[in-house]
């Protein structure tokens, strides 16, 4: 029994990453904000299925949606990483905070509190890790700064980047990214919780 289960578990697990794959492709521009910052909703099947399993499930997924789209990637691989840096701290706080608070109220505190730490770790991994990165291996800091203060006139060096682009757009995304899994995951999760009870014998 505990064997199809776990088989079921890993089942949904790759469904729901699946999902999150194809919805990273519907990314879109956010107005005013700088070009390479794009919204999607691709952490929302992440998001509902750390709810569901636990934290490092989600981080899990996460880092499988990040190398599936690191086949098609546009930019040396900067992008991926830096979505599964968000989207597996958004992951793993979110599953730990309602592991421990499992409610209403400790869903929402845990999508406040993924929000809270996505907008830290978007403005530290940015500065330290990708932006000296992308600008090693794709486009130099000088054309990363004047492509965005075409959009942003603020930006006038990295810090800039990071205070009026980085920061703002994590704040923005996590926000929907919440309000989207807040909404849908009690549902979601019923048909998830029927589906895998369903593995299990009926008794005589």
């Amino acid at each position: 029994m505990k064997n199809r289960i776990s088989t079921r578990k890993l089942i949904a697990m790759s469904m729901l990453a699946a999902i999150s794959t194809l919805l990273m492709f519907l990314e879109m521009p956010i107005p005013f904000m700088p070009p390479f910052l794009k919204l999607d909703i691709s952490a929302v099947p992440i998001m509902v299925g750390s709810f569901l399993f636990g934290p490092i499930e989600g981080v899990v997924m996460a880092l499988l949606k990040s190398l599936i789209h690191l086949l098609s990637t546009q930019t040396a691989g900067v992008g991926e990483l830096a979505d599964f840096l968000i989207t597996g701290s958004f992951a793993l706080t979110a599953g730990l905070v309602y592991r421990i608070k499992h409610s209403r109220a400790g869903a929402l505190i845990s999508c406040v509190a993924s929000i809270a730490v996505i907008t830290i770790v978007g403005a530290l991994a940015n500065y330290f890790l990708l932006l000296p990165f992308y600008a090693s291996a794709y486009m130099p800091y000088d054309a990363i700064i004047a492509a965005c203060q075409a959009i942003t006139p603020a930006i006038t060096d990295i810090k800039g980047y990071i205070l009026f682009g980085v920061v703002p757009f994590n704040l923005l995304k996590g926000t929907v990214v919440a309000i989207i899994t807040f909404a849908v995951y009690k549902r979601l999760s019923g048909v998830f919780h029927r589906w895998m009870e369903a593995s299990q014998p009926r008794k005589a």
